[in-house]
């Protein structure tokens, strides 16, 4: 049995009923429960205690898994994320059985109970220790074929028990920074037992958003007197004019009266509007109707008919005196979480009224720009701590219809408006491009924290090295940013040698950000001369890219102090993260006669310990620094040297990658080759990397994005990645020679990088010539695991001038 309750959580505060028995979960078993589920498909967290020797398994599907379920044998679309992998040696990910993240070191189980937490949102997997969610982030990954629909939630293992206990589900709040640490987990004493059922599981909505302002005076603009006492309720012009039709077209109509109307009834009616649902006694259905009718309420007027229908078909289904709930039936989800989904708001009013600017009771200005928007406080309260405080407690815009802003981006302003109305995020992603770190910042500064979440969504999109150097300098000091932040120093530390040369952007970041870069776990670089010339770069704010060699020739005429400036002491701080025992010994003696040794005491006594370890000088306690350890992620360089050399990446995969005499990859599988026209005699995938002289290969045309267009394509595996500086062709026996082509890569097979383009390129002149092109600048420094040679234009020849016609390939450079 759960022990500790599971809710399902919809905004405010959470309450975890404790209970008495924790779940084992025996080897080779999932248990699966109907209450282990997201209230949204796709959109959940999960927090849960788990104690284990390996292991800790939760499986993530659409449906629920048989008695006899196993993931390893589901064939349905699943995330399944496994603590404690590999004995308790890794983290690992699978997207429907395929593995998509295996990290050493990260997320481990415990012999004793310890906290964790899972969330998933549109794809973007989070996971993190801790009792409160969102906070200690272990590991983020975002599928970039996100499963929308996945919901259940199943607790599994693998040859150990798992034992399982205080198990919450938890909904994708809006506020959730805020609301997390209302959780109070308590341990629980009890024995193991498996059979028993789940037991007093409540659904315990935290209430709040609209609710809060039911009969609230605070930015009411519309009253109703009610009975016969006259009693007065205060309302709002925008929530019941986006439910109905109230009659609030002036400004001068702010009095609803209603003297044959009693307070339960509307009171009932109300509630209904504000939350989606309500109760009330039988005999107060048909007054409720009628009010519901008057002000043209509809979703209410056809739910009390339905009521009452059944009521007068069979009474026993009420008991007498007893309240009636009522309910919105016409709920939709929404992608956010201010109004409950219940609540029958009709959006596009909504996003009329702030077109319009009807019924709005506040005008924002924004300097330089005048009047931006005219706006509802009552809206931007519900979504906005700052606009709520604003409003309501008694400061000059709480009586004012302006505000007027200063060093506010308008455009970033008016999208964060917009999304307050609807929720969504409109634009796409080309759109969204220049504004999309104001927006991130916006968010932010006004608490809109879905705005946020659905801002670092659209970044996870179209994170790419040529950006995260100014993601992190936005975010880098915003604590509600840190998932994003971690996700982009993961991404410079693994592109560590383009971020540092294709740009001197990275010099901007900050000291304590760039020093957790050249400390990440997943740092990969080609080279530790790269790491000391990012160092140099950056301690010098430098303008431009030069290497180690350029500062020394500086050092001619100025002092380190003069060089370095106000990061000079950070030059102390940083050299140690270069791991010069790893560099070659000619470059170790290069540094050690240069300028940098003798002017900075630390860089000559680091290259001389280096040299010593190098020349084979026992070092002390070697094992425990990291200077001496080869990096977990370095590259294996592949240099061309000539024409059919066997130094390239796709001989080096026959190979089996050294271990084995050579075999064509093809065949072994190491390597995959498709072309643009189906396989055929001529068009033969494993003659391409064959090494064999074919007098006819060629990939036909096909035709893409209304073009004709032919093509091989090499993919060099799942598990690997290249950064290609150079490649080779071999035209085959016919006199089709490629004029006009690219030379392309990709990380996912479907959008492509050009790596070298070639137009009217005359250097194939004879069949069976051998050719090779150096991939020059920034590009060279980019992994790709798909490379292809397209044609952009005809071939020469008089025939066939569209068929690909080469019969050998071969790729170099620093390959992982």
């Amino acid at each position: 049995m759960l022990l500790g309750g599971i809710c399902s959580h919809f905004g405010g505060k959470m309450s975890v009923e404790k209970q008495k028995k924790f779940l084992t979960v025996a080897p080779f078993k999932c248990v699966w429960r109907e209450e282990l589920r997201f209230k949204e498909a796709g959109r959940g967290c999960v927090a849960f205690e788990a104690f284990a020797q390996n292991d800790v398994t939760l499986v993530f599907r659409e449906q629920v898994g048989s008695q006899h379920y196993h993931y390893k044998m589901d064939n349905n679309p699943n995330y399944t994320i496994i603590f404690g992998s590999h004995r308790n040696r890794r983290l690992k990910i699978e997207a429907s059985g395929k593995t998509v993240v295996d990290v050493a070191g990260v997320g481990l189980c415990s012999s004793a109970f310890q906290s964790y937490w899972i969330s998933i949102y549109d794809g973007l997997i989070s996971i993190g220790k801790g009792k409160y969610p969102f906070q200690n982030l272990v590991f983020e990954w975002h599928d970039s074929e996100p499963n929308f629909n996945v919901q259940y939630i199943g607790l599994s293992s693998w040859d150990k028990h798992v034992g399982y206990r205080n198990i919450s589900i938890l909904h994708m709040p809006s506020h959730h920074n805020a609301l997390w640490s209302h959780i109070d987990y308590k341990d629980s004493e009890g024995e193991d037992d498996e059979d028993d059922g789940l037991e007093n599981v409540n659904d315990n909505l935290g209430r709040w958003g609209l609710l809060n302002f039911l009969e609230n005076w605070d930015l009411a603009d519309v009253l109703f007197e009610v009975g016969t006492e006259r009693k007065v309720v205060p309302a709002h012009k925008v929530i019941l004019s986006a439910t109905g039709d109230f009659y609030l077209g002036s400004t001068d109509e702010n009095v609803i009266e209603l003297p044959s109307t009693s307070y339960p009834v509307l009171h009932a009616f109300l509630e209904y509007i504000y939350t989606g649902r309500t109760q009330i006694v039988e005999w107060q259905l048909g007054p409720l109707q009628e009010l519901s009718l008057q002000f043209k309420v509809i979703a209410l007027v056809k739910r009390c008919e339905e009521i009452m229908d059944r009521f007068r078909k069979n009474k026993k289904l009420f008991d007498s005196g007893k309240k009636v709930e009522i309910t919105n039936p016409n709920s939709q989800v929404r992608q956010f979480g201010i109004f409950p989904c219940e609540v029958p708001l009709d959006m596009g009013k909504l996003k009329h009224f702030l077109a319009t600017g009807e019924h709005s009771d506040i005008k924002i200005h924004i300097e330089d720009h005048g009047l931006v928007v005219q706006s509802h406080k009552l809206i931007l309260s519900l979504w906005s701590a700052p606009f709520a405080k604003m409003f309501t407690n008694g400061m000059v815009e709480s009586s004012s219809s302006y505000i007027y802003l200063k060093d506010v981006p308008a455009e970033a302003f008016w999208v964060m408006i917009q999304f307050m109305y609807s929720g969504v995020l409109e634009m796409d992603i080309t759109e969204m491009g220049p504004i999309l770190i104001p927006l991130l910042l916006l968010a932010d500064q006004f608490g809109v924290f879905v705005l946020q979440r659905e801002c670092c969504k659209r970044v996870m999109e179209c994170l790419s090295e040529d950006i995260v150097c100014t993601i992190l300098q936005a975010v880098s000091s915003i604590q509600s940013y840190k998932l994003l932040e971690e996700t982009c120093k993961r991404n410079f530390a693994m592109h560590f040698d383009y971020c540092t040369t294709a740009s001197t952007e990275f010099v901007l970041l900050d000291e304590a950000t760039f020093r957790e870069i050249l400390l990440h776990a997943d740092m990969t670089v080609t080279s530790e001369e790269k790491v000391l010339d990012a160092i140099l770069l950056w301690c010098m704010q430098a303008c431009k890219v030069f290497g180690w060699a350029t500062v020394d020739d500086l050092l001619i005429s100025s002092t380190p102090e003069q060089i370095f400036g106000e990061r000079f002491q950070s030059i102390f701080l940083l050299l140690p993260f270069v791991r010069f025992p790893l560099m070659p010994l000619f470059l170790l003696e290069k540094l050690e006669d240069s300028r940098l040794s003798n002017q900075i005491p630390m860089f000559g006594e680091l290259v001389k310990e280096a040299i010593q370890y190098s020349g084979g000088i026992k070092m002390p306690e070697v094992s425990q620094n990291i200077r001496f350890q080869h990096r977990h992620s370095s590259y294996k360089e592949l240099q061309y040297i000539c024409d059919s050399d066997k130094n390239g990446v796709i001989y080096f995969a026959g190979t089996s990658y050294g271990e084995h005499p050579w075999v064509n990859p093809v065949l072994s599988k190491k390597v995959t080759v498709t072309a643009s026209s189906p396989a055929s005699r001529y068009t033969d995938p494993k003659a391409l990397v064959s090494r064999t002289y074919q007098a006819t290969s060629f990939a036909g045309p096909r035709i893409e994005g209304g073009h004709s267009s032919a093509w091989w394509m090499v993919d060099i595996g799942h598990d690997h990645q290249l950064m290609c500086n150079y490649y080779t062709l071999r035209q085959d026996g016919s006199s089709t020679y490629i004029r006009s082509w690219a030379f392309q890569g990709s990380v996912d097979g479907k959008t492509w990088t050009n790596l070298r383009v070639h137009n009217n390129d005359q250097t194939i002149c004879r069949s069976g010539q051998f050719t090779s092109w150096p991939v020059i600048g920034p590009m060279a420094l980019l992994p790709f695991r798909f490379f292809r040679v397209v044609l952009t234009g005809p071939a020469s020849g008089d025939a066939n001038v569209w068929n690909l016609c080469i019969c050998f390939i071969e790729l170099y450079g620093y390959f992982i």
